[in-house]
């Protein structure tokens, strides 16, 4: 298990030049935006315009701060994200573009490669205490939006600030999410 914190993520240009990216993890380590098996990031968007375009991936995007924005996809009718509803999978590879609701937003993007790996990405709003268990076969990722004290298996007790995270590598594990204040947690599940 690791823990990372917000202060040390990476900062880099989206491949389309329009924002910026805070990297939070990315398999391999030091994979670049053509070689990543699956990469997870926050970006602040601030104007309307289109996503780049990532060839054999699929992502899925959280609202994390803000009103949230409208995205179109491809031919798709339109569909709304907010900080309440759930994470949004699509495929980056279809031409996307969003428009803000009302403001900027700070979204949390998962991406795999799909000839390489798999995700699923669930919110859990935790209030008080709640169990999350993890597989001997993927690779379990957890990001807070607030305090989170996190209990492992074991006894092994980790404090997570806002936008910390965790990275539980392969094992069967339960570990317990205490707060003393309704927050958001986002559970990925990575799959090699």
């Amino acid at each position: 298990m690791r823990i990372l914190r917000a202060s040390d993520y990476r900062r880099m240009p989206w491949k389309n030049g329009g924002g910026e990216t805070v990297e939070i993890a990315v398999y391999p380590a030091n994979a670049g935006l053509d070689d990543f098996a699956w990469r997870i990031s926050m970006a602040k968007v601030a104007s309307d315009g289109p996503f780049s375009s990532f060839p054999g991936i699929d992502r899925t995007l959280s609202i994390l701060e803000g009103a949230g924005m409208t995205l179109v996809i491809g031919d798709q009718a339109p569909v709304t994200l907010t900080h309440d509803t759930p994470p949004y999978p699509f495929a980056a590879d279809i031409p996307t573009s969003a428009m803000l609701v009302d403001g900027p937003i700070t979204d949390l993007n998962v991406m795999t490669r799909r000839n390489r790996s798999t995700h699923r990405v669930t919110r859990h709003v935790v209030n008080g205490t709640q169990i999350l268990t993890t597989s001997e076969k993927t690779v379990t990722f957890i990001l807070v939006q607030d305090a989170v004290e996190i209990v492992v298996g074991d006894g092994e007790t980790h404090q997570l600030q806002p936008l910390d995270a965790m990275i539980c590598d392969p094992s069967a594990a339960d570990f317990t999410l205490k707060t003393d204040k309704s927050t958001t947690v986002y559970e990925i599940v990575l799959t090699a």
